[in-house]
């Protein structure tokens, strides 16, 4: 079974969208969005949690895996895979 995968995002982010398509690539089915930019104090939760201010913030079950680019490097060395599938 995979790992709830929990997405930061606003509605008009390219990398947002080119997360969840790696994701999905992956097997994800389901991708839990909260939408700072409709939300207000979502971002400052946002903010609070990772230390970041910018879009997209993937965990992944609990742990904070960053953005997109570091969603592309950990794939590119073979962690993702591990991480979405761990128990």
């Amino acid at each position: 079974m995979m790992q709830n995968v929990t997405m930061y995002t606003t509605a008009v982010c390219p990398y947002c969208v080119q997360a969840k398509r790696i994701l999905k690539s992956k097997g994800v089915e389901a991708i839990e969005e909260i939408r700072i930019d409709a939300n207000p104090a979502e971002r400052s939760a946002m903010m609070e949690r990772t230390g970041r201010r910018t879009v997209p913030q993937i965990f992944i079950g609990d742990t904070h895996v960053g953005g997109c680019d570091d969603l592309m490097a950990l794939d590119s060395r073979g962690g993702l895979m591990p991480l979405l599938l761990a128990p």
